[in-house]
């Protein structure tokens, strides 16, 4: 009852800006030096639980900024391993992490387009099995934990390749079974309740396995799967509470 007259008295930005505000001002109460979040440069001595009961994850999302475990390996990827916060270059990121956002929009030479269906969640609302840009118009595109919510899968994975430039890159990630050699999803979950049983999400439509890169292939991507946090090392993995591998696993794809 009191959610939902919250939800009548403010817009959804609105919700999003107190969210935002309520865990800058309760992330004092985390404070101390066992994890450090890279999105907001602030150490705690514990990070907040993360998931459902069927997925929950200790020490993941950030106090302050709100970043998760694959927000922190994607930016550690991104300074280490790209130009993006260097160079002058296009960068297309669908339902971007907001902790991510104020760090990307900082990097003066970056062209930098965020992109959502919901129009509160981005700069621009879009459909990414529609993608209304011409062919060839980005050098990278960040597309994390969204092709798994995508009924069309397919046709959102063949705008990606036609909107990047035959130089880019496009940084994809979803959740991996990574006991399971095949993407499992079947007509039967349809409600958020069977959804939860089948995929361990109730939003997703279908659980990705370890057959993910073969399906980006498909549409003719060239495809490296990067397990970055164990790259790393042990020490930055601990530090920055980069997660299991279910989730963080970046498949860096580029064109022929």
């Amino acid at each position: 009852m009191l959610k939902r007259i919250y939800q009548q008295l403010f817009p959804e930005k609105r919700r999003i800006n107190n969210r935002l505000l309520w865990n800058r001002l309760t992330s004092v109460f985390y404070l101390g030096k066992t994890y450090h979040c890279n999105c907001c440069n602030n150490s705690f001595r514990i990070f907040k639980s993360k998931g459902n009961t069927l997925t929950k994850r200790k020490n993941a999302e950030c106090p302050y900024c709100g970043s998760l475990e694959r927000t922190r390996n994607l930016l550690l990827y991104i300074e280490n391993e790209t130009c993006i916060l260097t160079g002058k270059v296009r960068l297309l990121h669908f339902a971007p992490e907001w902790a991510l956002v104020p760090v990307l929009k900082k990097a003066e030479k970056l062209e930098y387009i965020t992109a959502d269906l919901n129009p509160n969640l981005a700069d621009y609302p879009m459909d990414i099995t529609n993608i209304p840009f011409p062919d060839e118009s980005f050098d990278y595109i960040i597309c994390m934990h969204v092709l798994g919510h995508v009924p069309d899968e397919k046709k959102a994975v063949d705008e990606l390749f036609r909107v990047l430039k035959s130089d880019g890159v496009a940084l994809i990630a979803t959740i991996i079974d990574r006991e399971n050699p095949h993407t499992f999803e079947t007509e039967d979950a349809d409600t958020p309740e069977k959804r939860l049983s089948y995929y361990s999400e109730p939003d997703l439509l279908r659980l990705h396995g370890t057959d993910f890169d073969q399906r980006l292939m498909k549409s003719g991507f060239r495809v490296e799967v990067i397990d970055y946090p164990s790259q790393s090392g042990e020490k930055i993995k601990q530090k920055y509470s980069l997660g299991d591998g279910k989730r963080e696993l970046i498949f860096k794809c580029t064109k022929d």
